[in-house]
């Protein structure tokens, strides 16, 4: 079934509904109406100022986790209030970030409709132009046409027609052009087709020379159609049926396709038409009649034009008109096709490469030039020479060269490059044709020989492109890799085939460099430097650090390099440090190696710092350092990371970043504070081996001097494979430091006492309490510890005998956050064993918070929160703690060696030792300031133990402790102490006594007062403060009671003095001092001095008569009880007895009771 033609237009291809005509199918007005669809695809894309949504999405997200991984670090180490209002500040900039985010989504709703809007712009700015265009072309045509002029009127013809009705002068010419011919019948015109078409077999088949690769042809519609595989086809057609007839032209179409972008292809059809098809057959149909004569009917040439004559068949020569034909349409497609390409080239010009690529057409449009990479040349500035650079870059990195070239064979004989068959084909039909004798010589041969043309693709580099010279067979391309295929006509892909290659040697050279040149010590190794593919784009991979990889890569269109890394969440902020680095490279390319070197060290450095910052340490990158001293961390030091010790600001733990590894060091400094910036040296540098810290075993070796300076090496180090630092091994190698820092202090305050000491590991069975457990680390057995012997450390201080010879001091506390501690352990000799209340059950006791005893081991550990004060709270605490040693070990033997049954130790701590003395009195002992200049001091507390609940506790010996303590700073404290407990057994009675009455004046509201005035010396002070008691302990356990007005050192005359003048004298009772400069009036001086008891001996007298007539045992002979002058002599056990009797005499007399 057929479609029926309506207004011109075939029905068929309408998209429209069909309605049913008289001869099948119709269509609505005959007119093809596209869908919105097609008329969108017509639309040219435009993509100015808009970016993917994608890429702002990934971009934000990036940026958060970042954020948020550096938050997750950073907020455990800092305080509540700092942690609440980071957090609220970084919730605050997030929450604006995802609002801006959230509206840009909503925009990017309506995003299509903008796009659309933007291309219906282009497009209806395009129409524009072609208005424009026509405008233009209809004024050129008005300013052409002006000139024309119509031919004069023909006055003769119109009057004859006016007259006669007729005309007697028009030519026939005029009627045959007017009055049509009978049309042939379809019978006819098939009949004449037909006798054509085997005319052009004759002709073809028998005298026509068809060239080779012409051969492919078809006889069909009364014409022949030539098809050349990817230049033409075309078809012909004979003038007429004789044998001098000639061809001419009917149609062509060139066969190719084009690839790549298709805007503004419809300048280039396959199909030529208008005026292009018109001066394609113009041209054709001249060179298919270049050797025939002109038509009969050619009107003859204007007067005075003279034709040239038409050229002639050489001698010996066929007419070859379709090899020329041949010629001229092989010329017409190769020459199209290259101007396809040139377009394409300039297209891509107008689509960003403009400022990179440079279009060069030769005047003969046989040849195009393509430069890619261009670079503008430095500005010059008028009247200023051209700045000298020592690199020179070339202004571009290549040519791709595209020409027409002749295809010639190398054969004898020339002709166009064909196979051995082709040629053989050749030469059979030209003797086929032209006679037995033809193409030899004296035969015919053809008028014209065919011409072989081809593309001549040519690549070439630029040397020094980029900085670097490729290698020769890196810059070269062969025939198959480059060549223009017809099928797809794509010069960007040709352009971007030549830049990869470009692209991939100057890579591989810098590959070369990086492994090969003076930085191979780095990127040496397999797989730190490998080629890849990123993004569809070759690229250089190199492996910087741990899992830090940068890409190095060179863009295609502007032939710059771009370094970035591989895009993990946690580099968003990376990308500025990228674009500043790849800017300077692009002035300079060379500079990559050492870019790279530089970028490496930096990403290893960030990388530290940001393990160091999680840790919550303070690092520099930089310290004040002099060339000079940072040679001392060696000559493979290429960068290093300070890390301050918080607990010692003095202090280091530097890591020096090498080619290789990195390398661990202890170094402390001095700031020189007469230099004009404060410049630091390096005091001493200890090295550290990571691996040794981190595992098991570790050796650490003595310091040695190398050049002057103290270098502590703790093993040979180790190479590293790359520098990926954990966190904990970080966190581990800052508290290693600390510990070597608290251990070299201790060495030195050891080593200022001129105390020897000895490096020791602890081993497996180190001693460790669970008082201590809080302070154990995970690398206690990497840190030494110092051994002492007692006899050095101790020597001169208390008890230094208790010791054990050796004594360990160990740093303890130095991998936490607070302040380092040291422990000091000895072992005692002889254990007298903690009892009592205070020394619990445990084997573990801890007295005080910087002693703790392990009662099993006998091993006392002294705590020191002060590194650098160690030594001495140790000795301290020795003193005090050795001190109460003796002490207990010393009363415990009392009741043995002294026969002082009722002697017996209550309680011993280490602190404190509590013991009775008598009965049930008691005494606490404590030690203090036993370091200071006057030797120390003690603390007596005075108590009674086992009494019954309602009873008082008080002990009478308490008001007399300033005296007693001194008693324990004078001589060996073995003997001070047996002197301490004698005095408190012989004075008990005396105080018990004393406390007695004094209560009993309470109650009965005697005004009397006792107090102690000396360590055997008590008084008893009546109420008109003018008549007291003394009660002195004499050797062998005896007592003198007696008045307090008399002194025991007077002389014998001062004793015979009335009252009045022994009042005027100094009274015993104020201690000796220079009074002879006193001043004081009679009166004043008498009411200040104790007045003698009236009638005192004859008191005593009364007392002794008394005792013995109530049956006491006295023996005067063992002087149990004797009067004296002015008082009474007894023995400490009838001290109560004589005391009480005395002193209620003694208030019968001054008649206290009653005042």
């Amino acid at each position: 079934m057929e479609a029926v033609m309506m207004n011109g237009v075939n029905s068929s291809l309408s998209t429209h509904k069909n309605v049913p005509g008289p001869s099948g199918i119709g269509a609505i007005n005959g007119f093809h109406e596209p869908t919105l669809e097609e008329l969108e695809r017509e639309l040219p894309v435009v993509y100015d100022g808009q970016v993917p949504l994608g890429d702002l999405l990934s971009r934000v997200a990036q940026s958060i986790y970042a954020e948020l991984c550096e938050l997750a670090e950073t907020l455990p180490n800092m305080s509540d209030v700092a942690r609440k209002r980071t957090m609220a500040e970084w919730v605050v900039k997030v929450k604006k970030q995802v609002v801006k985010l959230y509206a840009v989504v909503k925009w990017a709703r309506d995003a299509d409709t903008v796009q659309k809007a933007m291309n219906i712009t282009a497009f209806l700015m395009n129409q524009n132009q072609q208005f424009l265009d026509a405008i233009n072309a209809l004024s050129y045509a008005k300013e052409s046409l002006d000139p024309a002029r119509l031919r004069n009127h023909d006055l003769l013809t119109s009057l004859d027609v006016l007259t006669t009705g007729s005309y007697r002068r028009l030519p026939t010419v005029i009627k045959k052009a007017i009055i049509p011919t009978p049309p042939l019948t379809d019978d006819e015109v098939s009949t004449i087709l037909i006798d054509m078409e085997d005319t052009i077999r004759y002709r073809l088949r028998m005298t026509e020379i068809i060239p080779v690769e012409m051969s492919q042809y078809r006889v069909a519609h009364g014409r022949v159609h030539f098809h050349v595989s990817k230049l033409f086809e075309a078809s012909l057609c004979l003038r007429g049926g004789q044998k001098d007839d000639g061809w001419f032209f009917v149609h062509a179409e060139f066969l190719f396709t084009v690839g790549g972008d298709l805007t503004g292809m419809q300048e280039f059809p396959r199909k030529p038409s208008g005026m292009m098809k018109r001066h394609l057959a113009d041209e054709a149909d001249a060179r298919l009649a270049y050797y025939l004569p002109l038509p009969a009917d050619q009107p003859p040439p204007p007067p005075g034009v003279e034709v040239p004559p038409r050229p002639q068949l050489p001698e010996g020569t066929v007419d070859a008109p379709l090899v020329r034909v041949f010629n001229f349409l092989q010329m017409m497609s190769i020459s199209y096709q290259l101007e396809i390409l040139c377009y394409q080239a300039q297209r891509m010009c107008s689509l960003g490469w403009a400022d990179y690529l440079k279009v060069e057409m030769s005047q003969d449009r046989k040849s195009l030039a393509v430069s890619y990479w261009t670079r503008k040349p430095p500005p010059h500035i008028p009247n200023r020479p051209p700045p000298q650079s020592k690199l020179k870059l070339p202004l571009l990195g290549g040519t791709l060269t595209i020409s027409i070239v002749q295809h010639n064979s190398n054969t004898p004989g020339g002709g166009p490059a064909r196979s051995a068959k082709d040629r053989i084909l050749a030469q059979l039909q030209e003797r086929s044709k032209l006679g037995t004798e033809a193409g030899f010589e004296g035969g015919l041969r053809p008028s014209d020989g065919v011409e072989g043309l081809k593309f001549a693709v040519k690549w070439e580099s630029m040397k020094g492109a980029l900085g670097v010279v490729i290698s020769p067979e890196d810059a070269v391309m062969y025939e198959g890799e480059l060549a223009v295929d017809p099928d797809d006509l794509d010069l960007e892909s040709i352009l971007r085939k030549v830049i990869e290659k470009h692209t991939r040697a100057i890579l591989k050279v810098f590959q070369l460099q990086l492994q090969r040149g003076p930085v191979r010590t780095v990127f040496s190794p397999p797989g730190e430097v490998v080629l890849v593919e990123d993004d569809g784009l070759l690229a250089l991979q190199v492996h910087l650090c741990a899992d830090e990889i940068v890409i190095v890569t060179i863009e295609p269109r502007t032939g710059k390099l771009s370094l970035k890394d591989t895009g993990d969440l946690a580099a968003a902020g990376r990308g500025p440090r990228f674009s500043a680095i790849s800017e300077k490279l692009n002035e300079n390319p060379t500079m990559l190696l050492e870019a790279l070197v530089r970028l490496r060290l930096n990403t290893i450095t960030d990388l530290a710092e940001q393990k160091a910052n999680y840790l919550g340490l303070q690092s520099f990158r930089h310290r004040n350092f002099s060339k000079e001293e940072l040679q001392k961390l060696g000559p493979a030091a290429r960068g290093t990371l300070y890390i301050q010790l918080s607990r010692f600001p003095n202090h280091y733990l530097v890591l020096v970043i090498t080619d290789e590894e990195f390398r661990y060091a202890l170094i402390s400094v001095e700031v020189l504070t007469d230099t004009m910036y404060a410049n630091m040296v390096m005091k001493d540098i200890g090295w550290l081996d990571v691996k040794k810290i981190h595992g098991e075993d570790a050796v650490v070796v003595a310091p040695q001097r190398i050049g002057g300076e103290k270098v502590e090496r703790d093993t040979e180090r180790t190479a590293a494979t790359s520098f990926n630092l954990e966190t904990q091994v970080l966190r581990e190698l800052y508290a290693y430091c600390c510990a070597r820092v608290a251990f070299t202090r201790v060495e030195n305050q050891l080593k200022l006492r001129g105390i020897p000491c000895t490096t020791v590991m602890p081993t497996r069975g180190l001693y460790t309490s669970n008082d201590l457990a809080y302070m154990q680390s995970s690398l206690a057995r990497s840190v030494p510890s110092l051994c002492v012997q007692s006899s050095d450390i101790l020597s001169g201080a208390p008890a230094a005998e208790a010791a054990m010879p050796n004594i360990r001091v160990i740093p303890l506390n130095w991998w936490s956050d607070k302040k380092a501690q040291v422990v000091t352990c000895v072992k005692l000799k002889y254990v007298q064993q903690p009892m009592g209340k205070r020394a619990g059950s445990s084997r573990i006791i801890r007295p005080s918070k910087r002693i703790i005893y392990d009662t099993t081991e006998a091993v006392v550990s002294f705590l020191s929160e002060n590194v650098d004060k160690c030594v001495d709270e140790f000795l301290e605490e020795w003193a005090r703690v050795s001190k109460m040693v003796v002490i207990a070990r010393e009363v415990a033997q009392m009741a043995k060696e002294r026969q002082w049954r009722d002697v017996r130790l209550l309680s011993f701590d280490l602190q404190t030792v509590e013991f009775a003395y008598s009965g049930d009195y008691t005494v606490s002992l404590t030690c203090t300031d036993q370091l200071s200049p006057s030797g120390g001091s003690y603390d007596l507390r005075f108590s009674r133990s086992n009494c019954p609940p309602m009873s008082d506790h008080f002990n009478p010996h308490n008001d007399s402790e300033p005296f007693m303590r001194n008693m324990l700073r004078h001589g060996r404290l073995t003997q001070s102490l047996h002197r301490l407990v004698a005095q408190l057994r012989d004075t008990l009675p005396i105080v018990v006594e004393l406390e007695a009455i004094r209560r009993r004046g309470e109650t009965e509201r005697w005004n009397v007062d006792t107090f102690p005035k000396a360590a055997g010396w008590y008084r008893l002070l009546y109420g008109d403060l003018r008549h007291a008691l003394d009660f002195r302990l004499m050797s062998n356990h005896r007592v003198v009671i007696l008045d307090a007005s008399h002194s025991l050192f007077a002389s014998a005359t001062q004793e015979q003095t009335t009252p009045n003048q022994r009042s005027s004298s100094r009274p015993a009772s104020l201690p000796p001092s220079k009074s002879t400069t006193t001043t004081l009036s009679h009166s004043t001086y008498s009411a200040l001095v104790l007045r003698p008891i009236p009638g005192f001996r004859d008191l005593v007298q009364d007392v002794v008569k008394g005792i013995a007539r109530s049956g006491e045992p006295i023996v005067y002979g063992r002087q149990q009880l004797a009067a004296v002058d002015v008082g009474v002599v007894c023995d400490v056990s009838l001290v109560p007895l004589v005391a009480r009797a005395l002193h209620e005499r003694v208030v019968q007399v001054l008649n206290v009771g009653s005042s």
